[in-house]
C-alpha cells in the first residue's frame, strides 16, 4: 500500500469523528441545547399591548395572599400602605391570570397580552366607594410610565377591567383619576372643548338612537351588543364607560354628554 493510499485511509476514518465534534459543539452535553443567541432579529416588538388596571376590594396582606396564593394573580401589586409598597408578583414576560373572560378592540384573552396591575382599594358600591390616595396615585403612575414607555403601549390600550370585561367587572371604580392619568400621557382623554360643541349641537338634532350608542362604543374599543335596544347588557358597557369618562353620573343610560363625549373620542 502506497503512502498517499494510507493518507486517503486516514482522512476518510476522521471524516465521522469531525462530524461527531460538530454535533457536539452544536448539541453541547446530553440534554442540553447550546443556542446562538448572538444575532437578534430587527423585526420584533414587546408581546404587551395593553395595562389592565384593578382594585383588590381586600386589604393589604389578604390581597397579597390571594393574588400569590389562589388561582388568580396579577404582574404588579400596589399596597395602600404609606409610602406604598409595590410588589412584582408575575414576570412581566409570563401570563398573568387578572383579566379572565374580556375583549377590547375585537381582542379576546387580554391575559395572553396585557399586564396586569392591582391596586389594594376596598373598592365598593352604588354611590359609596373607597378613594385611591395621592400617594397611591403617584406610585400608579410612576409604574405605567415605566411599563408604556418599555413596551411602547399605547395611551387607548391603558384600560380599566371595567373596560374590558364590562358584563363581570366594576373596578377600578369611579373614583379611579382616568383624566389625571391622560394628562401625564398616560391614557385616553378627550377634548372637553369639542365636548361642549357636541352637547350644543345634540340638543338641537336630539339624542341618537340605541343602535348608535352600540356601534359607537364597538367604535372606541369596548364589546358591546349590537341589538339596538336598551337591554341589561348594554346598560353595563355604558356605565363602564361613564365610570371611565364621566364618573360624575354612571347609571348606564344613554344620554347628551355620553353622547358628545363618545363623539369626540379616537
Amino acid at each position: 500500500m502506497t503512502t498517499l493510499h494510507k493518507r486517503w485511509i486516514k482522512s476518510c476514518l476522521a471524516l465521522p469523528v469531525l462530524a461527531l465534534l460538530a454535533a457536539c459543539g452544536t448539541y453541547g452535553p446530553p440534554g442540553k441545547l447550546n443556542i446562538d443567541r448572538s444575532i437578534q432579529a430587527k423585526s420584533q416588538n414587546s408581546r404587551v399591548d395593553f395595562v389592565v388596571l384593578h382594585y383588590t376590594s381586600a386589604g393589604n396582606g389578604a390581597s397579597l395572599k390571594i393574588l400569590s396564593e389562589r388561582n388568580v394573580s396579577s404582574h404588579y401589586l400596589v399596597t395602600d400602605e404609606q409610602p406604598p409598597h409595590v410588589y412584582q408578583l408575575v414576570d412581566e414576560s409570563r401570563r398573568a391570570w387578572h383579566a379572565g373572560a374580556s375583549q377590547w378592540y375585537g381582542r379576546n384573552d387580554l391575559n395572553a397580552g396585557s399586564i396586569g396591575i392591582e391596586i389594594v382599594n376596598a373598592g365598593g358600591e352604588g354611590l359609596v366607594w373607597a378613594p385611591y390616595s395621592a400617594a397611591q396615585i403617584a406610585t400608579v403612575t410612576a409604574l405605567l410610565r415605566d411599563i408604556a414607555q418599555r413596551h411602547q403601549i399605547k395611551p387607548l390600550n391603558i384600560v380599566g377591567h371595567s373596560d374590558i370585561a364590562p358584563q363581570r367587572k366594576v373596578d377600578p371604580g369611579p373614583l379611579f383619576p382616568w383624566k389625571q392619568l391622560a394628562q401625564a400621557g398616560l391614557g385616553r382623554w378627550y377634548d372637553e372643548a369639542q365636548v361642549a360643541g357636541n352637547i350644543s349641537q345634540l340638543q338641537q338634532s336630539g339624542l341618537p338612537d340605541l343602535r348608535w350608542f352600540q356601534q359607537q362604543l364597538i367604535r372606541v374599543g369596548y364589546a358591546a351588543p349590537t341589538t339596538g335596544v336598551l337591554d341589561k347588557a348594554t346598560k353595563n358597557v355604558i356605565a363602564a364607560f361613564q365610570m371611565h369618562y364621566r364618573p360624575s353620573r354612571y347609571d348606564g343610560l344613554p344620554d347628551i354628554e355620553t353622547a358628545a363625549i363618545l363623539m369626540a373620542l379616537r
